[in-house]
């Protein structure tokens, strides 16, 4: 593996040479900006060998002499294991050490010289900053490099999967209700046309859903134009099924072929306004627009983010099927950990087949988090057979999954202990919790971002001297993708108002490298708690049904009021799952719920 990805670094250095190209900027997406998009676009992690079922967040550089791949902290400790002996070297993209890369770019690339991008797998934000920051320093910008098509003869072509309509009463709203409510949004933004890009906005707004072309999120490859005479959905013929076809005939959605999609906004009249998201449309497309283009799409998001009545009635089907698989889950671990013969590989294979049993669970929402001990303080860990441990002897073990029901999508994580925790280990893993609680109590006033209440969730580690650096919170879909926004609860400002209907997780974290990692994590609902003279107040509702490890308690640094909120959530845990459960795990739930005192 090492010796062919040197070899795939040679191919592009000579099609750099070839092309004039000085300096070319690798991006991890596709023409969608998808957090996880499929094969065909996976260029990047076939160059560099830094790779991730669930995706991993990275850009690369290559110049004559230098390969460089850049990261956030979530993927530093992987990061630098696979990049090895690869011709590439782990820049930080966040952290103390962080080193911008457009700042690198500018400062490495002489003046006159060529920096070159695929631009259909850059947002036009992303690309425009780029072209901005190398014009002002006199170095010249090619957007129309795709790399790919010229060292990568065994490209995986584009997925081809069938297509499903999403139940109408699941999801609460007609195709028809959502493009008329996107139409007063575009024109809100003074445009007359939208041409949407995203994926999950596009399964979204016509309420269709398929599995495999994005691995653990239902969405498919295509791109949605809407305007007040037409709706038009780019697509390959080949996913649509007799069911789709008509159900998009009922709506009027008429079917063009995917490829179609620049030849069609190149000839759009000039005084069309179309509303572009500059952070989810490729450069490559924008550059083809032959009408007006209007910068914006906030609205659109916010549509989408916002989740009506059906929708969050069925998400708690979908928390109470989660909580039930997990219940069976952990229980096994319990029961089987003395025995020293499980394993991070085998409890994830465990953990998808007790989810997919339930005939509504389509796919889990990511691919699952185990990591024991020193793995779970790697914080997109993902068991392989080469990284595969045994779970044996005391020890600390994480895990972060979730499902993909046609009732919803889930994302849970729970720390628990194997054996006896030291006490180090029950204090941070109370430290997190106790931010977690803080966050799930929060009220707030209308127009509070997520920003604001993100310290909330730190202050307990950072009055230990301890921290983590990832967000605290994203946004979660209605079957649609585990990771949504616009709204996220984190550090950075983002400028997004959270509002009732969203989902956000709430996952404060600890990661001690070489020794284990404490997460917790729910999915939280705002709603509506009161008005008072100073205008409306939120709060959040938690989503999730599965107890918290007592053992890992330390109780001496709990307040009254938040050991009362853990059995009281704990109460409500026992009356929503046992239901569903047979007498030996009922018995088990409520060892697990029991009051603390």
């Amino acid at each position: 593996m090492d010796k062919v990805n040197k070899e795939y670094l040679e191919r592009l250095r000579k099609a750099m040479k070839e092309h004039g190209i000085d300096a070319v900027v690798i991006s991890g997406t596709d023409p969608h900006q998808s957090e996880l998009p499929p094969a065909h676009w996976r260029g990047r992690e076939w160059l560099t060998g830094f790779w991730s079922v669930n995706g991993t967040n990275g850009t690369a550089v290559v110049t004559p002499d230098k390969a460089l791949c850049w990261t956030d902290s979530r993927y530093f400790i992987q990061a630098e294991e696979q990049l090895k002996g690869t011709g590439f070297s782990m820049m930080k993209e966040d952290g103390p050490e962080a080193v911008d890369m457009i700042d690198w770019l500018v400062e490495n690339v002489k003046e006159g010289a060529t920096v070159g991008i695929d631009g259909m797998t850059f947002s036009v934000s992303t690309a425009q900053r780029i072209e901005q920051e190398c014009g002002d320093n006199g170095i010249k910008f090619n957007p129309d490099f795709p790399q790919f098509d010229y060292i990568y003869p065994d490209r995986p072509s584009r997925p081809m999967n069938k297509l499903f309509v999403h139940d109408e009463n699941v999801v609460g709203e007609s195709v028809d209700s959502k493009m008329d409510r996107l139409m007063t949004e575009v024109k809100a933004e003074l445009a007359n046309a939208v041409l949407i890009s995203s994926l999950d906005d596009i399964a979204w707004a016509t309420n269709i859903r398929t599995a495999n072309d994005i691995a653990y999120s239902p969405i498919f490859v295509s791109y949605l134009y809407v305007d007040d005479a037409q709706r038009i959905l780019f697509i390959d013929a080949e996913k649509l099924t007799d069911e789709v076809s008509a159900h998009l005939k009922k709506y009027n959605v008429e079917v063009r072929p995917y490829d179609s999609v620049l030849e069609f906004v190149s000839s759009l009249p000039k005084e069309r306004r179309i509303l572009l998201d500059p952070a989810k449309t490729a450069r490559g497309v924008y550059d083809k627009i032959g009408c007006t283009p209007v910068f914006g799409g906030a609205g659109v998001a916010r549509l989408k983010s916002i989740k009506n009545p059906t929708m969050l009635e069925n998400i708690s089907i979908a928390m109470d099927k989660d909580g039930v698989a997990l219940v069976k889950f952990f229980r096994y671990v319990e029961e089987n950990a003395p025995s020293g013969k499980l394993t991070e590989v085998g409890l994830g294979n465990l953990l998808r087949d007790l989810r997919l049993a339930d005939p509504s669970c389509v796919d889990e929402s990511f691919h699952p988090i185990i990591g024991w001990n020193g793995h779970g303080a790697i914080v997109h860990y993902e068991a392989t057979e080469e990284t595969d441990v045994n779970i044996e002897g005391d020890g600390i073990l994480l895990v972060d999954s979730g499902g993909q029901y046609t009732y919803g999508t889930t994302d849970i994580t729970r720390t628990i202990a194997i054996g006896t925790p030291t006490d180090d280990q029950k204090r941070d893993f109370t430290l997190v919790l106790k931010g977690h609680i803080a966050l799930s109590n929060a009220k707030f006033p209308e127009g509070t971002r997520g920003s604001q209440l993100d310290v909330l969730a730190r202050q307990f580690l950072w009055a230990d001297g301890k921290a983590y650096y990832h967000g605290t919170g994203h946004g979660v879909g209605f079957f649609i993708n585990c990771h949504e926004g616009p709204q996220s609860i984190r550090l950075n400002d983002v400028p997004v108002r959270l509002e009732p209907g969203m989902i956000t997780s709430n996952e404060p974290g600890l990661y001690l490298e070489d020794k284990y990692g404490m997460r917790t994590e729910n999915l939280l609902v705002v709603e509506n708690w009161k008005t008072t003279e100073f205008g409306p107040f939120f709060q959040f509702k938690t989503l999730t049904m599965f107890p918290y490890d007592k053992i890992l308690l330390d109780l001496s640094i709990m307040t009254p009021e938040e050991i009362a909120w853990v059995n009281d959530y704990h109460k409500t845990v026992y009356a929503r799952l046992s239901p569903y459960l047979n007498k030996e795990e009922k018995v088990w739930l409520e060892e697990k719920t029991s009051p603390i005192k």
